[in-house]
């Protein structure tokens, strides 16, 4: 899959660099691979859920969680959000989710 927004990854590291081999490894992992659909993504993630439009990855441990919208068609990964574990938990992500949802 192609990962637009890498950025994310690096501006989230420089908050946190105790992630960037986890996140890196999530990044490699994804950007080797070319999902048809979710249940292909679970079988390499199986912690990875459905939330409206969203899929939201646990990254090392559950500290981190990667929001991420899908294009399996197109092979196209968009990160949306990382957030620590406690940001995920105020849940202001949601909004732009759901409101995707088709």
């Amino acid at each position: 899959m192609h990962v637009i927004c890498y950025s994310a990854i690096e501006s989230f590291t420089k908050r946190y660099p105790r992630y960037k081999n986890a996140l890196n490894t999530w990044y490699e992992k994804v950007e080797k691979t070319n999902y048809s659909h979710f249940s292909e993504l679970r079988a390499t993630f199986p912690s990875a859920d459905k939330v409206g439009a969203c899929t939201v990855f646990n990254i090392h441990g559950n500290d981190v969680r990667l929001i991420a919208i899908i294009h399996y068609q197109r092979h196209k990964l968009y990160i949306r959000e990382i957030l620590t574990h406690a940001e995920y938990d105020k849940g202001k992500w949601k909004n732009e989710c759901l409101c995707q949802q088709s």
